[in-house]
């Protein structure tokens, strides 16, 4: 793991100016309606996650943007871990939750001294239609913003929860906010209708990768989620008191964009279809609609976008769920060495790594694991097994499992409202467990000797040079 600090970690431009050679600038051109998400979905089927920067883009009022696109910005595993200080991509869950276990108090400063409220726009002059916001996919009603951390506070403590949830741009002064009903910004939001009171609210956009991972820890309620970033960059992070709500809802003052307004009780719309995490269409839902009071920005501001249902969104969002997995795990299994929550499993896959469990552990294990809401379906396996090799992953399947053995199903427990397999009404699912940890007495796997491998590289090195030369390359 190298050293790393808030310097290294102060914002979005910082992060893009240190990883220059992963970063694309689009050139001429594109429209925020399908043609950039196009260009994710391609490069994800060709396994390349580059940053996407687009400069030739229209807000959704039809206008030239002055403000440029920035997405796929965490698509990559191994660029995502290295915003986080940890060279060794493998090696997220341990190093997450241990930071995630040290919070540190944020700092505030100065309103004049926040890059984000550079720029201050108030009532009607507070329009959305000046923003790139994008259309992602087909059937979806409108542009959505993907990446904006939703801000708001429970009126009891005054604590503060942030959590990244879809807005669908409906107007230059109005827009849907999808929190899910069991997150706690949907906690706080019923509070303060329960009063009859409005909900205050901020939407931030953009940020150093550290910093978006950091907010989105999960926590218990209610609990900070500024402490908990501050733990997972190292450092403080630094806050601005919002226009409109004063401290009581504070922004990162190094984020590039802020939409502040108001959620009136009683004023819903509906919202959707959208392209979920899960690579399908979730159906229409009835949101809560959010009055814009207040926009600010950095003078040079950058709009970050997620690609919904790509890498770009589930690594991040993955990464966060191995290091509560490992915490969570960690506590009845003590021989537990790794998690990894694969991409290609959405959110509904575990794989659970330990070293020598004793007899019942790796069970244990599993019963735990499959206590967390997301995850449906989990995998224990041994420490010779890679868990980052689907190959591997299947090799531990076929040999080492007896399904009337080896297999846990439970029915009944909670689970994602968005798990498109679930039938009406849902959404209690049934969830699996594996236990490939066991090898049949005897058993050993057949190897090579490491000095055979090591003449193996050199053989393929020199075969490769020859068919260059053969190229003439």
């Amino acid at each position: 793991m190298s050293s790393w600090n808030y310097n290294d970690m102060s914002d979005l431009r910082q992060f893009l100016a240190e990883n220059a050679t992963a970063v694309w600038e689009i050139p001429g051109a594109v429209s925020p309606r399908h043609e950039l998400t196009a260009l994710q979905h391609e490069l994800d089927a060709r396994g390349r996650h580059p940053v996407l920067i687009a400069r030739g883009i229209t807000c959704v009022d039809g206008t030239p943007s002055p403000i440029p696109v920035v997405t796929n910005l965490t698509a990559s595993r191994r660029l995502t871990a290295r915003a986080l200080g940890i060279e060794d991509p493998r090696q997220v869950a341990r190093a997450f939750a241990a930071r995630s276990r040290t919070p540190i108090p944020p700092v505030v400063i100065a309103r004049e001294q926040a890059p984000v409220q550079q720029m201050v726009w108030r009532g009607e002059e507070a329009s959305l239609g000046t923003l790139p916001v994008l259309t992602q996919h087909e059937a979806e009603p409108g542009p959505y913003l993907t990446a904006a951390h939703a801000t708001t506070y429970d009126p009891d403590t005054g604590i503060d929860n942030t959590a990244i949830q879809r807005c669908w741009v409906k107007g230059p002064r109005e827009m849907t906010w999808f929190p899910y009903p069991a997150s706690h910004n949907a906690r706080n939001l019923r509070k303060f209708h329960a009063r009859g009171e409005a909900c205050p609210v901020a939407f931030w956009i953009g940020h150093h990768p550290a910093v978006l991972l950091g907010t989105q820890a999960k926590l218990r309620y209610p609990e900070s989620h500024w402490e908990a970033a501050g733990g997972v960059i190292g450092e403080p992070l630094r806050l601005v008191p919002s226009v409109m709500h004063g401290d009581r809802v504070m922004v990162p003052a190094d984020a590039e964009i802020v939409i502040e307004g108001w959620v009136r009780p009683g004023r819903t719309s509906l919202d959707g279809p959208f392209g979920e995490y899960t690579g399908f269409l979730g159906g229409e839902v009835e949101a809560p609609l959010v009055e814009v009071g207040c926009i600010t920005r950095r003078s040079d501001a950058m709009y970050h976008d997620y690609g919904s249902g790509l890498a770009d969104m589930l690594v991040p969002d993955n990464l966060v769920m191995e290091g509560r997995l490992y915490e969570l795990v960690r506590q009845v299994a003590p021989s537990l060495v790794n998690v990894h929550v694969p991409t290609e499993g959405r959110r509904f896959h575990a794989v659970l790594q330990f070293d020598s469990p004793a007899p019942g552990e790796a069970r244990d294990a599993l019963l735990a694991a499959l206590s967390y809401r997301r995850v449906k379906t989990v995998l224990a396996v041994g420490a010779d097994v890679d868990i980052f090799s689907a190959g591997s992953l299947e090799w531990a399947l076929a040999t080492r499992v007896q399904w009337s053995r080896d297999a846990i199903v439970l029915d009944g427990l909670s689970g994602s409202a968005l798990d498109p397999s679930l039938d009406p009404p849902g959404p209690t699912t049934s969830k699996l467990g594996i236990d490939a940890t066991r090898r049949s007495p005897g058993s050993r796997p057949s190897t090579v000797p490491e000095s055979a491998r090591r003449r193996a590289s050199e053989i393929i090195a020199e075969a490769a040079a020859l068919q260059r030369q053969k190229e003439g390359r």
